[in-house]
C-alpha cells in the first residue's frame, strides 16, 4: 500500500460544468416527462424526425441495429459491464470498477422508475417507452469510461469535457438509431435516455468519491 489516496472518478477540473450539464439534462427529462405523460402516439417532432415501424431499416443495416440493440439486453450488458469493470481492476482504478455498477445500475433504474411514472407507450400499452433504458444505459457506460480516462490521462477541463461529452454522443447517437430504427422507441424516448444518464452519472461519481474519501484513513 503506498498511502495516496485513489484518484477520484469525477475529475475536479470537469466537476462544476459536469454539475451544470447534469442540472440541465435532468431538467429536460422531466420536461419531455410532462409533455408526453400517458401519450401512445409519436410527437409532432417524432414525426418530423422519423415515424417509428418495424421496418425502419433493411439488411445489412438492420443486423448492426440488432446488435447494438442486445448491448442494452441483459445478457448484452452483463457483457459489457464485467469486461468494463475487469478492465478497470487490472489498471488499477477500483473506483471508476464501482462506478460502473452503480452508475450504470442507477441510471437504468431511474429509467425505468421514469417509464412507469410517464406512462408513454409504443406499439401497444405494455410497451413503456419514456426513456428509452438501452440508451440510457450505453450513454451511461460511455461517460463512465470517458471520466476514467479523462483522470488517468490527466486531461485538463476543455479536453475533458470534449472527451466525455463526445463518448456520451458517440454511444447515445448509436444506440438511438437503432432503438428507432427498430421501432422500439421515438426519438425524443431516446433524448430521454440520454439526458437521463447526463443527469444521474455525474451525480453518482460525486457520490462514490464522498464515498470513499470518508472511508479512507484520516478523513471525516
Amino acid at each position: 500500500m503506498t498511502g495516496r489516496p485513489a484518484p477520484a472518478v469525477l475529475p475536479p477540473p470537469l466537476r462544476l460544468w459536469l454539475g451544470l450539464i447534469a442540472a440541465l439534462a435532468a431538467l429536460v427529462v422531466v420536461v419531455l416527462g410532462v409533455l408526453y405523460a400517458g401519450h401512445s402516439e409519436p410527437s409532432r417532432v417524432d414525426r418530423w424526425i422519423i415515424r417509428p415501424t418495424a421496418d425502419s431499416v433493411r439488411p445489412p443495416w438492420r443486423h448492426v441495429a440488432l446488435a447494438l440493440d442486445f448491448l442494452g439486453e441483459p445478457a448484452g450488458s452483463a457483457m459489457l459491464i464485467v469486461a468494463a469493470v475487469a478492465g478497470c481492476l487490472l489498471l488499477r482504478r477500483p473506483r471508476a470498477a464501482v462506478l460502473i455498477v452503480v452508475g450504470a445500475g442507477m441510471t437504468v433504474g431511474t429509467a425505468t422508475l421514469l417509464k412507469h411514472l410517464v406512462g408513454r407507450t409504443i406499439h401497444g400499452e405494455g410497451n413503456l417507452s419514456y426513456p428509452s433504458g438501452h440508451t440510457a444505459f450505453l450513454t451511461a457506460l460511455a461517460l463512465v469510461l470517458a471520466l476514467s480516462a479523462t483522470g488517468r490521462l490527466g486531461l485538463g477541463r476543455t479536453a475533458g469535457l470534449s472527451l466525455v461529452l463526445a463518448a456520451a454522443l458517440v454511444a447515445g447517437a448509436a444506440m438511438g438509431w437503432a432503438q428507432v430504427a427498430l421501432g422500439a422507441h421515438y426519438p425524443t424516448d431516446v433524448l430521454g435516455g440520454w439526458c437521463t444518464a447526463l443527469a444521474v452519472v455525474p451525480a453518482t461519481a460525486w457520490l462514490v468519491d464522498r464515498t470513499a474519501d470518508a472511508r479512507q484513513p484520516g478523513r471525516r
